[in-house]
């Protein structure tokens, strides 16, 4: 299995996440970050990223280098904004052709709203399928071992 995890991360819940699967699975990681920062605390962070997802946008992005067409397994990993994946998952889904069957999303959430964020997103990409998901709520603070457990078995559906 040659594998990619491309990833948003705003507080860092995302990126501890595909750390952990990249760790297990030998894939590679690819962090996406916008050209302009959202905000990461406060009221401003839920206006912000509310209204960027409501009205559908897609922010610029810092500059990456990808060629999907090496891998066969790729995994996107996103916060859920208001029951959706974040801006910047967008725009590199606008930007790149997801193929395939080997195709997996995780999110973190602060309550709920990943399996709508995850249709979402599987209509927005135009994937017929997702081979597993994976839902994390806040992990960087709610650390446990069933947390650890969610991971693995997400790795190994997809290593199937």
């Amino acid at each position: 299995m040659k594998a990619v995890i491309v990833y948003y991360s705003l507080e860092g819940n995302t990126k501890d996440t595909a750390e952990k699967i990249a760790a297990i699975t030998g894939a590679d990681l690819l962090q996406i970050e916008p050209q302009k920062e959202y905000p990461k605390e406060g009221g401003k962070k839920f206006v912000w990223g509310g209204k960027a997802v409501v009205f559908g946008e897609k922010p610029a992005l810092q500059p990456y280098h990808l060629d999907l067409d090496a891998y066969d397994t790729v995994m996107i990993g996103t916060p859920v904004w208001a029951s959706s994946f974040a801006p910047p998952i967008r725009t590199f889904l606008s930007e790149n052709e997801i193929k395939g069957e080997n195709v997996g999303f995780f999110a973190c959430e602060m309550a709920n709203g990943a399996e709508k964020c995850f249709e979402k997103m599987r209509k927005f990409a135009g994937v017929d399928s997702v081979k597993a998901q994976l839902v994390l709520i806040d992990p960087l603070k709610k650390s446990s071992k069933e947390n650890e457990e969610k991971i693995r078995r997400f790795c190994e559906e997809m290593a199937k």
